[in-house]
């Protein structure tokens, strides 16, 4: 009687939902096929919320024997098919293969399966949701959805038809569904595949981890041991590509315990969800009444976010000009599954690369895809062999696919090789990734490729004192250029920003820093500033997520600032022997300078005065390339004074507004319309 009241509630629900309609569909696709199938598979959308209050026990059987409460789904769809005649070629019930797929889990602790947490329940064979980071994934394969089995002794009964019929279950391997020892039940004599019935679906293999086990990839320390382990997951069908490395997923699924050389934990997907972002808290009040302080000027907040950024690393007022391009090349990341559409890649040539190290991983760990590439790893994705024998090929992310959305802080650029500095050059221009996988080396007929879109952002540095560099220096540089004769001339064109901090520069002084290196040594934890305690990393953390959430548009006055500049700075930088030295991507980078800028002023429209900030930004990185022009930019124009108080603000602006002006000359001389462009131009 219980069974019979779940299928009757099973109809019911199929019933109201549309899935009934949906089943009545899906059988006149195959029987209008004319073929006869020796499995016939539907999937069949279930809302556990509405079947639980349409009858709780077929609910409470969903949930923890979906087994079960697929054959009661099973034996429905069998009736309704031979009731109203949907599939003349049917026979047996065992011919249909349900799969329930469900929308969502009760959002309750029993129900979620962390992947921190050890032991891992994956005895009963129930629902369960986790989430997790893919960090590898095979090509698709083949397996057996279902086959058809004859008794071979030609005498016996079931020697024909469709009485043995054999269908994958979640976590069985194909020598569950496909082998030769099966006997018959009538007469015990073997049984044969009948092998043109036998039906394939696509499969895929994913690892997962958990976000927290980025910890791992930031320098992240807090003296506690580390360890962490990805989950195995299976696709099968249309959960095939679904998942992309890098992205985050919800994922429910059914825990399974699959024999390969070791015993391994894997988990049979049944949904896919994408997760959705965070939505930012806000700012915090210290913040807020500083934004209100400076609201009369366009310039002066991100000045001394800049000033007292990281004072738990180097003393305020030290580095703004680097800090200040930290801060806006965290607030051009996305968080979770969105995809980073400006970029803004920071390269640092320094004297002084343990501070600047130190710097730069701190900034990392304030954004949630901030990861610290090791240099014994791959920062680009590489191929192994898959470790659960199917014959696919499993492609391993490498930090860059795992930064999605974020920053990939490369450390020192010359402690990578020459092959990785030119692969480094190709994806920084082109924000892609082609992996090629040769099939003969993988056991497959044919070569295949496979590109991923590269979506972060990279910085590194390069240490202007190294002796390499002491060994090969040029004697004949053009007026503020840099020797910049250790980094490969294409990938330093390929970076946006190149910044110089020479600590022995005024905008570097030295004693405050040394100081500051003293007191954090003897007290490691203590807040030094005023500014460490007013203004903590949880409040930049909330900051920085806020800023990135803004969705910014240009005013037309910034957006024919940015093209002037662009087009000015194109014209006076290209001669007839080597063409343009503004790269293709050069407009891409002022453009997200400008959003940058914007962002972290907590603003949604571009001005022409963030517009000026990345035109300063921007000459400046090309002085240092390529030397100096008419457009003539000091080194420190962002930050010509140091910032003690409101009077040293009040100069800054004045002489940003006198910079501006230079600008606009600029544009009106050299930019789009003047007699200097030909009509091509």
């Amino acid at each position: 009687m219980s069974s019979l009241k779940m299928k009757e509630a099973a109809l019911i629900y199929l019933d109201r939902s549309g899935g009934l309609q949906k089943f009545i569909d899906d059988c006149k696709y195959y029987n209008d096929s004319k073929q006869s199938y020796a499995v016939y598979r539907f999937n069949i959308l279930i809302n556990p919320s509405d079947i639980v209050e349409l009858d709780a026990e077929l609910g409470n059987h969903i949930l923890h024997e979906p087994l079960k409460a697929a054959q009661v789904f099973q034996s429905v769809c069998f009736t309704a098919v031979k009731t109203l005649s949907l599939i003349g070629q049917l026979q047996t019930e065992t011919q249909i293969n349900i799969v329930l797929k469900l929308t969502h889990l009760p959002p309750l602790r029993s129900y979620s399966l962390d992947l921190c947490e050890f032991p891992l329940d994956y005895a009963s064979q129930r629902f369960y949701m986790m989430q997790g980071i893919v960090i590898a994934m095979t090509t698709v394969t083949k397996y057996t959805q279902g086959a058809r089995f004859l008794c071979s002794d030609e005498a016996c009964p079931l020697s024909k038809g469709f009485q043995y019929i054999r269908v994958h279950v979640p976590g069985a391997t194909e020598s569950a569904t496909v082998r030769n020892d099966f006997l018959c039940n009538l007469c015990s004599s073997s049984l044969q595949e009948d092998r043109k019935f036998r039906v394939l679906g696509d499969k895929q293999i994913v690892e997962i981890i958990t976000a927290k086990a980025l910890h791992a990839f930031q320098g992240y320390s807090n003296n506690q041991p580390c360890r962490f382990q990805s989950l195995t997951i299976f696709l099968r069908d249309e959960s095939v590509s679904k998942m992309n490395i890098g992205n985050e997923y919800k994922i429910i699924g059914i825990p399974a315990c699959v024999k390969t050389s070791q015993t391994a934990v894997c988990i049979e997907a049944n949904s896919i969800i994408s997760c959705n972002p965070k939505v930012p808290s806000g700012i915090s009040d210290n913040f807020k009444h500083l934004l209100s302080l400076t609201s009369s000027s366009c310039w002066k907040f991100t000045a001394i976010l800049a000033n007292i950024f990281a004072s738990q690393i180097v003393p305020p007022g030290t580095y703004n000009l680097l800090k200040l391009c930290l801060l806006m090349s965290l607030v051009q990341t996305t968080d979770h599954n969105k995809e980073l559409k400006n970029c803004l890649d920071i390269l640092i040539i320094t004297s002084d690369t343990l501070l600047v190290d130190r710097l730069l991983n701190f900034s990392i760990n304030l954004v949630p895809r901030g990861i610290r590439h090791p240099v014994s790893t791959e920062i680009f994705p590489t191929l192994s062999r898959n470790k659960y024998g199917t014959g696919a090929v499993s492609i391993q992310a490498g930090s860059a696919l795992l930064a999605k959305g974020g920053i990939c802080f490369m450390g020192d650029l010359a402690s990578h090789k020459k092959d990785k500095l030119e692969q480094l050059q190709s994806v920084v221009e082109s924000r892609s990734i082609t992996v090629y996988i040769p099939g003969k080396k993988f056991g497959d007929d044919v070569n295949q490729q496979m590109t991923f879109p590269v979506q972060c952002s990279f910085w590194s540095f390069v240490d202007m004192d190294s002796s390499s560099r002491k060994n090969m220096q040029k004697t004949n540089t053009l007026i503020g250029q840099m020797d910049c004769s250790l980094i490969p001339a294409n990938l330093l064109e390929a970076f946006g920003l190149l910044i110089s901090c020479n600590e022995s520069s005024p905008c570097y002084p030295l004693l405050s820093t040394v100081q500051h290196t003293l007191k954090k040594a003897i007290d490691p934890e203590g807040q030094l500033y005023v500014a460490s305690k007013k203004f903590t990393t949880e409040d930049f953390e909330k900051l920085l997520a806020f800023a990135k959430s803004l969705n910014v548009e240009f005013s037309l006055e910034a957006e024919r600032m940015i093209h002037g500049y662009y087009l000015a700075s194109r014209r006076i930088r290209t001669d007839s022997v080597s063409g343009s030295k503004l790269s293709a991507s050069a407009l891409k980078y002022l453009v997200s300078l400008a959003e940058s800028h914007a962002r972290l002023n907590l603003r949604n429209k571009v001005l022409k005065e963030d517009a000026l900030i990345a035109a300063l930004l921007f000459e400046t990185s090309l002085t240092l390339k390529y030397g100096a022009t008419v457009f003539c930019v000091a080194p420190n124009a962002v930050f010509p004074f140091e910032l003690y108080n409101e009077e040293y603000l009040e100069q800054r602006d004045i002489y940003l507004t006198q910079c501006q002006q230079q600008l606009q000359q600029f544009i009106a001389t050299y930019g789009p319309g003047t007699t200097l462009f030909t009509s091509d131009e």
